[in-house]
Formats: C-alpha cells, sequence, structure tokens
C-alpha cells in the first residue's frame, strides 16, 4: 500500500527547514526584546473551550474544526487558533495573581482547521503568536501591533500595510447590532443561509462572509465607527495617536470585523501589497478582546494579541525575491583513506563536533574522489585528509575548497586551526 501524505498538510524537508528556524528565531529574538515570555499549550483542548471563546457563529466552530471524541467520551478538538488556549492556561495557572502585571506571553506551533486548502491556508499550519493579558492601556495595542510590523520588517518584507478598526465596547456592538439586523433583515432571504442563521445570534459575522461579500447591501451596511459611543471612540484615538508617534502608517477601515467572536476595541491586519502574491494578502490580524478570560471562568481580564502564519511569511519572502541569510554549510567534511585511519575517524569526528563545528564524514566507503564529491555538495568549507602517512605522524591534511590552498595540521591543533580560519573570512 502507497501511503500518501493527508490533503492539507506538507513535509518541511531538510533543504526547507533552515528557512523555518530562521523564522522563528527572529519571533524568539523579538519577543525577548519586547519581554514577552514563551508559552507551549497542548495540542488539543476540551471541545467547549473553543465554542465559547471563538464563538459558535464563526466558520471555525461551525465548519473547520478538528474535533473527535477519546476513549473516555469527551469531546475533544485540535486546536484551531492560539489565543483560547493561552487564556486557558492563564486561568487555570492563576497568572492574573503574577507580580509582573500584564503578562505578556508569545507561542510558535501547529494549528489545525478543515478547509479547502489552497495556496497560503493548509489544514494544518503553524501560528506565531502573542497575547498581553491584564493591561487595557491604549499603549499596549500599539506595542503588540509595533511588535507584528518589527517581525515582518525584519525578515526584509516591504510593501506592507496595516489596516486597523474599532469594533467598539460592548454598548457601542449591541447598539451597532440593532442597526445591522434593521439593515440586512428585509432582504436576508438573499443571502446564504449561514447568514440567515447568523441574523439573529451575531449580524457582525455577515459582514465577514465570503459568498456574499459582494452582495449590495454589504457596501451599504452600517459602519462600527457611526456607533462608538464616547470611550471607544478616545481610546480608537489613543491607539491610533501612538501608532503614529511610533511613525507605524496605517489605515482605518471600517468593515474590518476579524473572524472571531472575542475581538472588541481595537481589530487589526496586515496586509503585503504586490504582485505575485495572490489572492490572499491578509499576512496576519488581531486585536483586543476584553471579556475573553471572563467567558471562560477567569476574573475581568482585559487582553490583547496576534497571530500571524509561518506558512504565508515565507510566501511573502518568495514572491519578493527575498533570500534569507541563512547558513546551511558544513565546516568541514573528514575524507578518510585506509584501514587504521578509518577506525580513527570517528574519533576525530566527535572530536571536532565537540570544539563546536559542523562536521560530516563518509559512511558508505566510498573512494578518495567520491568523497571529495560528497564535500563539494555538502558546502563543506574544509575537507580534512586523515590517510596512513598522515595517521603515523598525528597529523591531517587541510584543504580549504574554495581556493584549493592546503596545510599540514597536527591533529591536536587542527579544531583550533578551522575555527581561526572561519573567523578570519
Amino acid at each position: 500500500m502507497n501511503f500518501k501524505i493527508p490533503r492539507g498538510t506538507q513535509d518541511i524537508l531538510p533543504e526547507q527547514s533552515p528557512k523555518w528556524q530562521y523564522i522563528e528565531q527572529v519571533a524568539h529574538n523579538l519577543c525577548r526584546r519586547y519581554n514577552y515570555k514563551e508559552i507551549r499549550t497542548p495540542m488539543f483542548e476540551q471541545t467547549e473551550l473553543f465554542t465559547r471563546s471563538v464563538g459558535d457563529t464563526t466558520d471555525i466552530v461551525q465548519k473547520e474544526m478538528y474535533t473527535f471524541e477519546d476513549r473516555g467520551g469527551r469531546s475533544l478538538t485540535l486546536r484551531p487558533e492560539g489565543t483560547a488556549s493561552v487564556a486557558r492556561s492563564y486561568v487555570e495557572n492563576k497568572m492574573h495573581g503574577l507580580p509582573n502585571q500584564p503578562v505578556k506571553l508569545y507561542y510558535i506551533g501547529p494549528m489545525f482547521r478543515y478547509e479547502r486548502p489552497q495556496s497560503g491556508r493548509m489544514r494544518q499550519f503553524v501560528q506565531f503568536g502573542v497575547e498581553a493579558m491584564g493591561s487595557d492601556d491604549p499603549a499596549i495595542d500599539a506595542e503588540v501591533i509595533g511588535l507584528a510590523m518589527d517581525f515582518y520588517s525584519e525578515l526584509g518584507l516591504k510593501n506592507l500595510k496595516l489596516v486597523v478598526n474599532s469594533l467598539g465596547d460592548k454598548d457601542s456592538r449591541n447598539n451597532h447590532r440593532d442597526a445591522l439586523m434593521k439593515h440586512f433583515q428585509p432582504r436576508i432571504e438573499e443571502f446564504c443561509s449561514d447568514c440567515q442563521s447568523r441574523l439573529e445570534k451575531n449580524p457582525l459575522r455577515i459582514l465577514d462572509c465570503k459568498k456574499d461579500r459582494d452582495h449590495e447591501l454589504m457596501g451599504t451596511a452600517p459602519s462600527i465607527l457611526e456607533y462608538l459611543n464616547e470611550s471607544s471612540r478616545e481610546y480608537f484615538k489613543m491607539v491610533k495617536n501612538y501608532l503614529e508617534s511610533m511613525d507605524i502608517p496605517y489605515e482605518v477601515d471600517p468593515t474590518l470585523v476579524r473572524g472571531l467572536d472575542y475581538y472588541n476595541n481595537t481589530a487589526f491586519e496586515i496586509m503585503i501589497d504586490g504582485d505575485g502574491f495572490g489572492a490572499i494578502t491578509t499576512l496576519s490580524g488581531g486585536g483586543r478582546y476584553n471579556g475573553l478570560v471572563e467567558e471562560i471562568g477567569g476574573p475581568t481580564t482585559p487582553g490583547i494579541g496576534f497571530g500571524l502564519s509561518i506558512e504565508r511569511a515565507l510566501m511573502a519572502l518568495e514572491a519578493q525575491g527575498i533570500e534569507l541569510p541563512v547558513n546551511d554549510e558544513l565546516d568541514a567534511y573528514v575524507v578518510v583513506m585506509g584501514d587504521e585511519p578509518k577506525k580513527e575517524a570517528p574519533k576525530l569526528v566527535h572530536m571536532l563536533r565537540g570544539s563546536g563545528l559542523s562536521v560530516e564524514t563518509d559512511y558508505l566507503n566510498k573512494k578518495m574522489k567520491a568523497q571529495f564529491k560528497a564535500a563539494d555538495r555538502l558546502q563543506a568549507t574544509f575537507a580534512v585528509v586523515l590517510g596512513e602517512e598522515e595517521l603515523s605522524k598525528q597529523s591531517v591534511q587541510v584543504k580549504e575548497l574554495e581556493t584549493g590552498n592546503q596545510e599540514v595540521v597536527q591533529i591536536q591543533d587542527i579544531a583550533k586551526y578551522i575555527k581561526t580560519k572561519l573567523e578570519e573570512k
């Protein structure tokens, strides 16, 4: 039987993984500078965690979750996003009682959504996200947005566009909800079945519908910005002021609603302009979720965060022709000639690796010429030749493959020699 990879998933092969490692390291380093600490949560949670937090009117809950029953009859779901799991951990581990507030966390890990696979949209994808819990200061909204923008900038991406909106507080959203119901009710039968069911439960979700996005009522729907109360308007104004003071350009889009029910007040997306990226131009998004922690049994806790796909970041880099400065070269390849040197080679290789060098050698009993070809394929900087004569003198021939320069070096000095030469490059 021939086994094939499940649809919507991918193998990250050895030649691709250095790019992933580089991008993830950029995220780790950036979060360290911003003082966000890493959190790692389970890949599956109780299903109700996501239905309560993400929202039972969202596409994620209605159509995209991988839900299963374990042997104890419990309903579990592979995490479709990261915020709910972090919020659950925040409550369960009583992080609200920590002395350092707000609690600033980040995560990198796989998420799972059953949706139609296409370029930039996988059923298993890797998400980098941050969450700041415990502060309702608009300055931390700007900080979170700035961190997301810095991530893409440090990768070298250009033509980024930040889009922001305010979804308002609870009172503002209730007023906007009533206006949306009055707007869509007379012609709701012209919309898809999903939108019809959302009219009573959460009419804001209609604005996020992909099937009916070109319907004329979408373009004339009441804007949330028209229904913001004074406190929500002032909050949004402060967020924009902070962004301007940080020299982060933005556009206000009153139709931006995001795809999760827990968002309120600040919402944002980062997009990429330009050809070659395909139909999905959104790289990442996030926003404020005051009320989420209370929804899952915790104390009143404001929060804000974002999530971004590593796959889409890689797509954007490829579309813009940006090569990441990854170094997958080998420091040295040990070329062995003769039976006795073959016995001594593992000891030499182990010693060099123990000194911090990346080293490979032959395990297929190849001829010397074939070993040198292998060293070239692996982009080794040096070939370290160990033969019968060299072994008798406790020395090796060290050849710099790019220049052809060759020197005799004592085995006890070889690690120091190679390191010195590498530092001179």
